[in-house]
């Protein structure tokens, strides 16, 4: 995807000057990380860039950490003016690659876990971005609103993604001070994710699908999973709600997207990306399809309704 492929361009007082780079890149494509992408590209757009005053290029690593080392060692050689990697494997890839190009990243739970930067506050010399940290304790009590019985939640899981391992913690951590069991699968590669999602099968009230890449990629097979044996499966993006998840207590991926445009825009405009801290999402949104809900077994409090920003019917 390419903004433009002109070199230079005319400024409003007439000298001519090289042309912006923008270069972004994800672990995987999904409904949730396109949105981020878009609303970035979008909001470069609102900023008054277009074809003539930058170029913006988008690659995808297809869900290999291998294929993200190589893209993350291709933009470090192209020299872009900014890189954007969404979601945590691209991020890490970007930064171990590049020490000098400014990097802002977007969509990622754990920062300073991902050794992304040591303080959110007070970020490095050349990273700074977005952290999308979910509070999962909000999140369960959604799931218990919706379905009160529920005692026993499963999670599938890829254990070798970052992000993954650092939300099941938090999700162990909240679940523990509400009494909540949980029961965790993994799934190394979105092909095991169908299996993973089965294993839970008799031995979960519910499935809750966190900011897990792998999962999410493959998120119609957990679906196909909870439509056959009744299971309300939950999530942690409201796109998930789109595609077939009973409901979410999530970020407007596009919106992070937006706020993602903002930073970008500031250091294309000479800010130090030192002064520039570590940001959250702005908007957080409930999300409930009552279809998927009656197709699980279901059935949505009407006080859960009102709640909700988005009804899929």
């Amino acid at each position: 995807m390419i903004f433009s492929a002109i070199a230079l361009c005319l400024t409003n007082d007439g000298w001519a000057s090289e042309i912006k780079y923008v270069a972004s890149t994800a672990i995987v494509e999904h409904p949730a990380l396109n949105a981020i992408r878009d609303g970035l590209r979008d909001g470069l757009r609102n900023k008054g860039y277009d074809d003539s005053t930058l170029k913006f290029t988008f690659e995808s690593a297809q869900g290999s950490p291998a294929t993200a080392a190589q893209i993350a060692r291709k933009l470090a050689g192209a020299g872009p003016d900014v890189i954007v990697p969404i979601t945590t494997p691209s991020a890490q890839a970007v930064v171990a690659s590049s020490n000098h190009i400014p990097v802002v990243f977007s969509a990622i739970s754990d920062p300073v876990g991902a050794n992304l930067v040591q303080d959110l506050d007070k970020p490095s010399a050349t990273v700074t971005g977005i952290a999308d940290i979910p509070d999962f304790g909000k999140s369960l009590a959604m799931v218990k609103a919706i379905v009160p019985s529920a005692q026993t939640i499963g999670i599938p899981h890829n254990p070798g993604e970052p992000n993954a391992v650092d939300a099941l913690a938090r999700i162990r951590a909240a679940a523990n001070i509400t009494g909540i069991k949980i029961i965790a699968t993994t799934a190394h590669r979105s092909s095991d994710v169908q299996a993973a999602a089965q294993a839970l099968v008799g031995k979960v009230d519910a499935i809750y699908i966190p900011l897990d890449n792998t999962v999410v990629s493959a998120l119609e097979s957990v679906l196909k999973v909870g439509i056959d044996n009744r299971i309300p499966v939950f999530a942690t993006d409201t796109h998930s709600v789109e595609r077939g998840s009973v409901a979410a207590l999530g970020y407007d991926q596009y919106d992070i997207g937006l706020q993602t445009a903002d930073i970008v825009d500031k250091i294309l405009k000479g800010a130090r990306v030192s002064d520039i801290p570590v940001a959250m999402p702005r908007l957080v949104q409930l999300y409930v399809n009552a279809r998927a809900a009656e197709q699980m077994g279901v059935n949505i409090p009407q006080d859960v309704l009102k709640q909700a920003a988005h009804v899929v019917r």
